[in-house]
């Protein structure tokens, strides 16, 4: 097919999709193969990372309790209050510093290994976590527990970059959204799952909780040998392992359709277009007028997303509840409100984003939880007098987050990579080609672009932000 052909089919497909609504999706978009790769994947890898979120919560004061017997076991004597908080602080914290090291490997491996095998080789690494934290107590080593913790942030930074990138290159683009949304739901329904098992009636007692980290492996076995019967990613098999035939025998069994030829015609324009792509350096990435507001965007968003108190909510939910003055033996069924609320929430937002955009959702978002974290700081101080002005900063973030969208993020609903970057530009007085595409998250800034690129190659890479 020519250019001209193409542009002339990507510019009717591309007036198709804007008359198309969300409710008028067919049942043919979501494949068998599709789905069970969804649930399959979003149950071994973002379940996860909400479980291991929550799950540290409830057995607190038991994990306390053993790393004081094993520090008297040791040294003779109690351990000083200080060092106790510091370990506890620690066991805490250190899951997302291991995410920051999963985040960092995942690129080399998800080059070398694709996507699916990233995720089956992640499984090693949640299977591992699981052994080690829930043998440290017969063990007597707390350390097994902290380094644990460790291994499955790392598993947590791996999956929830790999699993994106896997779902977002096997999916239509007519449901892309929707099934990126499976992703933010699993790790509500983690969070949920984690504060049920943790209760006293279930695993929540001090000689079972080593078993609620043992559960990890659970999710992680299902994910180990369901993985292996669906296909890799056929973006991938054909951009990096050139493999045709492979990429069209996995459309074929994403899409549930046998001629795919309009797919894989697609994926091999997007492969032209790259080529005229100059890979540059973050610190040229940086100083790049083209992509400058772009990429304050996304670290404004991912900063005021991993600031905002969400975590330290998660984390330190009872003792929260304990200094409002709620009774220890009802904190844990009111903490499963918040996972219970949250979950809601995602299913919402996954209901509604095609409707709303983007924009107003984080926007509204952010500005609930500087109102509700304003709300938090008033009534506990005012009841004990306590030193809980922490929140205030958590308020502050989030209030600055929405008043940031409000001003500078466009909407990314029904719009071109192009428009979006247009639209960026107008801030600083100068409008980019109509023609070029640039993504921030890829490091990269267009060259020589394709004269008329179609909509879905645009499609593509507003959805490849990882």
């Amino acid at each position: 097919m020519d250019s001209r052909a193409w542009a002339h089919a990507g510019a009717a497909e591309r007036g198709r999709a804007q008359r198309r609504t969300p409710g008028r999706r067919t049942r043919k978009d979501w494949s068998c193969s599709l789905i069970v790769a969804s649930l399959v994947g979003a149950f071994g890898s973002s379940f996860l990372y909400g479980y291991n979120l929550s799950v540290v919560n409830a057995p607190a004061q038991y994990i306390k309790s053993f790393y004081n017997e094993s520090w008297e076991r040791r040294q003779g004597h109690t351990i000083d209050p200080d060092t106790l908080t510091l370990l506890w602080s620690v066991t805490v914290s250190i899951f997302a510093i291991g995410g920051l090291v999963g985040t960092l490997m995942v690129k080399l491996i998800g080059k070398v290994l694709g996507r699916k095998y990233t995720l089956l080789v992640n499984n090693g690494f949640a299977i591992s976590a699981a052994l080690l934290m829930a043998c440290s107590l017969q063990a007597g080593a707390f350390e097994m527990l902290i380094v644990g913790r460790f291994i499955m942030g790392v598993d947590g930074g791996i999956a929830l970059s790999a699993l994106p990138m896997y779902l977002n290159e096997i999916s239509p683009k007519e449901i892309r959204g929707s099934l990126g949304q499976v992703t933010a739901i699993f790790i509500c329904i983690g969070v949920f799952a984690g504060q049920v098992m943790g209760l006293p009636e279930l695993l929540g007692k001090e000689s079972t909780w080593p078993y609620l980290f043992g559960m990890i492996a659970v999710p992680a076995f299902v994910q180990l040998v369901s993985l292996p019967f669906l296909p890799e990613s056929p973006r991938y098999l054909l951009f990096e392992k050139h493999d045709q035939a492979g990429a069209e025998k996995a459309f074929q069994t994403f899409l549930g359709k046998e001629d795919v030829s309009r797919e894989v015609e697609e994926v091999l324009m997007e492969s032209r277009v790259q080529r005229n792509v100059q890979l540059v350096s973050v610190l040229e990435l940086l100083r790049s007028p083209l992509v400058r507001w772009q990429v304050f965007t996304v670290v404004v968003t991912m900063a005021c997303y991993q600031l905002c108190g969400l975590n330290a909510i998660w984390f330190y939910t009872n003792s929260i509840f304990e200094k409002a003055g709620i009774s220890p033996e009802k904190i844990p069924y009111i903490t499963l409100s918040t996972g219970g609320i949250e979950t809601l929430a995602a299913i919402f937002s996954g209901l509604v984003i095609e409707r709303l955009g983007r924009r107003p959702l984080l926007m509204g978002g952010f500005g609930l939880m500087a109102l509700f974290f304003g709300i938090l700081t008033i009534t506990l101080t005012l009841q004990k007098s306590l030193d809980t002005y922490c929140f205030l900063v958590f308020a502050a973030i989030c209030l600055t987050g929405a008043v940031y969208f409000y001003f500078v993020l466009p909407e990314t609903k029904n719009r071109t990579q192009a428009e979006i970057s247009q639209a960026f530009a107008k801030r600083k007085k100068a409008c980019p080609p109509e023609n070029t595409d640039s993504t921030a998250s890829d490091t990269k800034v267009t060259r020589k672009p394709e004269p008329d690129p179609a909509s879905t190659l645009d499609n593509y890479v507003k959805n490849g932000v990882v």
